[in-house]
């Protein structure tokens, strides 16, 4: 299970309303509530470099965090609504939701690849090509997994792996309802460029038959 979940530090606001958040952002910060899980919202300031750092990481959206305030029992959240300059398209706010041990909550989640060293489509000379290095999963938020693991071990060239060929940690839940691929064992480039000189080859025969009289 998932044990480098990361922090978001941030500290209590004092005062509430748009004095108190223009303030806050005056002082280099970006105000924000924390809400759900039973307990009353608080505010809070997070410092505005810390978050758009972790806006430009990507899925900010879809990151579990684990909320550290001074005072306060860490907690873990998720953040539900970003609010943005209108003209500079920078942070203003942003909503973190409370999440309970059996809230479900959707993740990306990466996918770790097995098998490498024994694939006798790899050993053939092919090459593992990855289309999803995460999968976006439903899971509770006491049983995060770290990663899923695709085996690779028994692909030849040309085969590819899809979800249903992965088993997914209990209770956890793919969000897309089809059977999408994850990775594919593409055929050496060299056999690729003999393959497509054969087929240029034969189009310029069949051309030069068609063109006889």
């Amino acid at each position: 299970m998932a044990g480098s979940i990361p922090d978001l530090t941030a500290e209590l606001r004092t005062g509430t309303g748009k004095g108190a958040a223009r303030q806050a952002r005056r002082d280099g910060m970006v105000p924000g509530v924390v809400y759900g899980g039973g307990e009353d919202p608080i505010a809070i300031n997070i410092p505005f470099n810390v978050l758009f750092k972790r806006l430009k990481q990507g899925r900010f959206l879809s990151t579990l965090f684990n909320l550290k305030v001074e005072g306060q029992d860490d907690v873990r959240v998720i953040c539900r609504n970003v609010q943005r300059d209108v003209v500079k398209d920078l942070p203003t706010h942003l909503d973190l939701m409370r999440l309970r041990r059996t809230s479900k909550v959707k993740l990306f989640i990466h996918v770790e690849f097995e098998g490498e060293d024994t694939c006798p489509g790899i050993r053939k000379g092919g090459v593992l090509t990855v289309v999803r290095p995460e999968v976006e999963l439903e899971v509770t938020a006491a049983d995060i997994p770290e990663s899923i693991v695709a085996d690779i071990s028994t692909l030849e060239v040309g085969d590819t792996l899809t979800i249903s060929n992965i088993t997914l940690p209990e209770g956890a839940k793919v969000t897309i309802d089809r059977d999408f691929v994850i990775a594919n064992i593409s055929a050496p480039s060299g056999l690729r460029s003999s393959e497509n000189e054969e087929g240029d080859d034969a189009g310029e025969e069949a051309g030069e038959e068609g063109g006889e009289e």
